[in-house]
C-alpha cells in the first residue's frame, strides 16, 4: 500500500537555506540558459519566486497563435498560471484545453465524487457541499498511474465559497534542486510503481476494481523525471498514487518515499490560489503537485476540470 503521510518524516530535508561550508541551495524558476524575456501579449504578476503567476490583460477566447505560444512559454516558466474573470463558457473552456493537445477522459470518475458529463466526457465536474462535503485529497500529480500521465490541466471555478476552498501547488523541480547531493545520487535512476488501486479503487466495489484492472495495471515511472520541454529534473513520486520503489526492500522504500513525499509540503516550494467565480488555473502536471483544501464544508464548491493528454515520463 501507499506509505502514509506523517507530520514528521523519518529524515526531513530542510527547505533551501545557507549551510556552513556548503553555500545556499537555490530553488530555480527556470533552467540554466533559459531566455527570460517578458511576454509581449499580456502581463504576468508572479505569486512566488519560482511557482505561480497571474496572467493579466489576456483574451483566452479569441487568442492568436503568438499569444498562445507566449502563454505556453509562461506555463513552462511558472508551472501554474491563474486568470481571474477568464470569461470562459463550458464550450470555450474545452476549446482552450484543446490548444495544448488531446483531452483525457478519466475512467474512474463515475465511481467517485467527481463526474463526467455524457455530453462533455472530457470535463470532470467536482461538486461538493452539504450532501458530500469533507475530505478532499492529498498532495498528488494527476493520473501518475497512467502509462502516459497528463501534460496538464485547466480548472475553472463555477461556484466557490466566500472563504476557503483554496488550491495549492508545489514546484517539484525546485524541490529536486534543493535536495542534498547525496540524496540526488541515491534516487537518480530509481523507478517506482504507481497505482490507482488504493485511491480510486477504495471507492469501488471489488467487482468494479477487478473489471478495470486489465486496462489499468500498475505502472513504473522514474523517481526523478526529466521534463520533456525544459529539461528540468523533477521529483515524480506522490503520496496518492506511488506504491513502492522497484527492487528496494519495502521498509527502506517506505522510508525513502516518506521523505520524498514530504518535499511537497514545504511552503518555500508552494503557491496558493484563492478562487473567485470564473477564475481559471492552468498547471503543468509534469512539474507540479497540487492539493485542494477541504476547509469550506458545509459550503458549496463547484469546479470543472479539463485535462490534456501527456507522454511517458523519462
Amino acid at each position: 500500500m501507499t506509505a502514509s503521510l506523517t507530520t514528521t518524516p523519518p529524515v526531513a530535508t530542510p527547505p533551501p537555506r545557507s549551510r556552513a561550508g556548503s553555500g545556499p541551495r537555490v530553488a530555480r524558476r527556470v533552467p540554466e540558459g533559459w531566455d527570460e524575456r517578458a511576454p509581449t501579449r499580456f502581463t504576468l504578476r508572479p505569486c512566488t519566486p519560482t511557482i505561480g503567476a497571474e496572467v493579466l490583460d489576456i483574451d483566452l477566447v479569441d487568442m492568436d497563435d503568438l499569444t498562445f505560444a507566449e502563454l505556453h512559454r509562461a506555463l513552462l516558466e511558472w508551472k501554474v498560471l491563474f486568470v481571474r474573470d477568464a470569461g470562459l463558457t463550458a464550450e470555450s473552456h474545452l476549446a482552450l484545453g484543446s490548444r495544448w493537445g488531446g483531452l483525457e477522459h478519466h475512467p474512474f470518475f463515475k465511481y467517485t465524487l467527481a463526474g463526467n458529463s455524457d455530453e462533455r466526457p472530457a470535463v470532470a465536474r467536482f461538486e461538493k457541499g452539504v450532501a458530500n462535503g469533507g475530505y478532499e485529497n492529498v498532495w498528488h500529480s494527476d493520473v501518475s498511474w497512467r502509462e502516459e500521465p497528463s501534460l496538464g490541466s485547466l480548472l475553472r471555478a463555477v461556484e466557490v465559497p466566500d472563504v476557503g476552498g483554496d488550491t495549492l501547488w508545489a514546484d517539484m523541480a525546485a524541490a529536486y534542486d534543493c535536495l542534498d547531493d547525496s540524496l540526488k545520487e541515491r534516487i537518480d535512476g530509481l523507478r517506482a510503481v504507481h497505482d490507482w488501486w488504493y485511491s480510486f479503487g477504495a471507492m469501488m466495489t471489488p467487482e468494479q476494481r477487478d473489471a478495470l484492472r486489465p486496462d489499468f495495471p500498475p505502472t513504473e515511472h522514474p523517481v526523478v523525471r526529466t521534463h520533456p520541454e525544459t529539461g528540468r529534473k523533477t521529483l515524480y513520486v506522490n503520496a496518492a498514487f506511488t506504491q513502492h520503489i522497484v527492487g528496494m526492500d519495502r521498509d527502506e522504500s517506505a522510508a525513502l518515499l516518506e521523505l520524498l513525499y514530504h518535499q511537497a509540503a514545504y511552503p518555500e516550494y508552494q503557491c496558493r490560489f484563492r478562487w473567485t467565480p470564473g477564475a481559471l488555473a492552468i498547471w503543468d502536471n509534469r512539474a507540479t503537485q497540487h492539493y485542494a483544501s477541504s476547509d469550506y464544508f458545509p459550503h458549496r464548491r463547484v469546479m470543472e476540470r479539463i485535462t490534456v493528454v501527456g507522454d511517458r515520463p523519462r
